[in-house]
């Protein structure tokens, strides 16, 4: 039988009336014929509230013992959802991550997947039942639980469905596909019934919360056809897919993405020598802090000033983390600017259209708007301002490019 994955977010199973109902959908996937595995976040707000919990005990919490906290999300999720297809009568047993076979490296908090077994969930479904699986988590090879970072549900869900050889991994969301901006912020924002990986990539990295940027980058890798459809409706949402030069041709621009979970650190008159650069990211690099936006200032009597962004949710290791590296370097100072947001537009057809970028900083100038920062790709144009500016500045970016417009108008 054909197999398909099925991802559900926390949204979709934060009470015991969605787990049925979801419970229900994947019992009319398995009697159409289908083998089913299904991956599941925890209920709701549990991980945040469990994170809250941790960081009032310690502002920054052991990661190790984080981590084992912050699994315990997805495994009651999956326990309940398993429980809710077995009263309906069809077969279903859950595993963990690592009794799924999802190997990683070492790092807690953000762990890479190295490795699939899958044998444990084949030999599940050639006994006829549904898998369900707790996303999010995995075994490192010193058998330590990890968690794959914030979205890594969706990361768990399309590395098994590469493993297994699943015909698509269906994402499940309180949304009903990818829009061109997130309607709750846009209320002209339309849905895209296809997208390319590079397009889709480079929309999460900017932001939008549909899927994690991770989970995109490996479906590329290995070939994994997405579908991001809503848990509430049955009507199609939007294919992730490879797309051809001459599909994606028409097609200027495919949305836009506000991100405000990122602050802004700068560091005040770094002494202008070779290395100092590679001491500063080698440091962030070790701590496992990702790091976005980097811009350095033109150098004046053999100092600069260095800023990039990072997440908001490691502010409280950056803080320890820079208090030393300003000392090791020489710096005076630093600062952690934690009122911005980035707003981002994606497209691979600004690749051959000039004027794109201008264009968006014409309009941005319009609201009188103020660029701190700007980065760039061939198919990403990204500013970073002040976040009370964040929404006003998408809806107008927005409009600008015509998004609002159907896209048969």
């Amino acid at each position: 039988m054909p197999i398909i994955v099925q991802k559900y977010g926390g949204t979709s199973v934060g009470t015991v009336e969605r787990i049925q109902a979801v419970a229900d959908r994947v019992v009319r996937a398995r009697e159409a014929g289908n083998d089913v595995v299904v991956v599941v976040s925890a209920m709701g707000d549990t991980t945040d509230e469990l994170l809250a919990m941790a960081n009032r005990i310690a502002s920054v919490p052991d990661p190790r013992e984080l981590d084992m906290l912050l699994t315990a999300g997805e495994r009651i999720a999956m326990s309940l959802l398993g429980i809710a297809i077995n009263a309906r009568g069809c077969k279903a047993a859950s595993y963990t991550g690592s009794q799924a076979g999802i190997i990683t490296d070492t790092q807690h908090g953000a762990a890479k997947i190295t490795e699939i077994r899958p044998k444990r969930v084949i030999e599940a479904l050639r006994d006829g039942n549904v898998v369900v699986l707790a996303g999010f988590q995995g075994l490192s090879e010193q058998y330590e639980i990890t968690t794959l970072g914030r979205g890594g549900s969706d990361l768990t869900a399309v590395a098994m469905a590469g493993a297994i050889g699943a015909e698509v991994c269906e994402i499940y969301t309180d949304v009903s596909g990818v829009f061109t901006a997130d309607p709750r912020l846009v209320a002209g924002a339309r849905k895209v019934q296809v997208i390319s990986y590079d397009d889709m990539l480079e929309l999460a990295a900017a932001g939008a919360k549909i899927l994690q940027a991770r989970s995109v980058e490996y479906a590329r890798r290995h070939g994994v056809k997405l579908h991001v459809r809503s848990t509430f409706e049955d009507s199609p949402g939007t294919w992730v897919q490879e797309m051809s030069e001459e599909q994606m041709e028409g097609v200027l621009i495919s949305g836009t993405a506000l991100d405000v979970e990122e602050a802004k650190v700068t560091l005040d008159r770094v002494p202008d020598r070779p290395g100092v650069a590679a001491t500063v990211f080698r440091a962030l690099a070790d701590e496992g802090i990702n790091v976005d936006m980097i811009v350095q200032n033109v150098s004046h009597d053999g100092a600069t000033d260095l800023s990039f962004t990072a997440p908001r949710a490691d502010i409280a290791r950056l803080d320890s983390l820079l208090d030393r590296v300003t000392k090791e370097i020489g710096a005076p100072r630093y600062s952690i600017d934690d009122g911005i947001a980035k707003v981002s537009l994606v497209g691979a057809g600004m690749k051959s259209h000039p004027g794109v970028a201008a264009d968006m900083f014409d309009c941005l100038a319009a609201e009188k708007i103020n660029i701190e920062m700007i980065s760039t790709s061939p198919i990403r144009i990204s500013c970073v301002i002040r976040r009370a500016d964040g929404e006003r500045a998408l809806r107008t970016v927005h409009a600008t490019f015509g998004l609002d417009t159907p896209a048969d108008a």
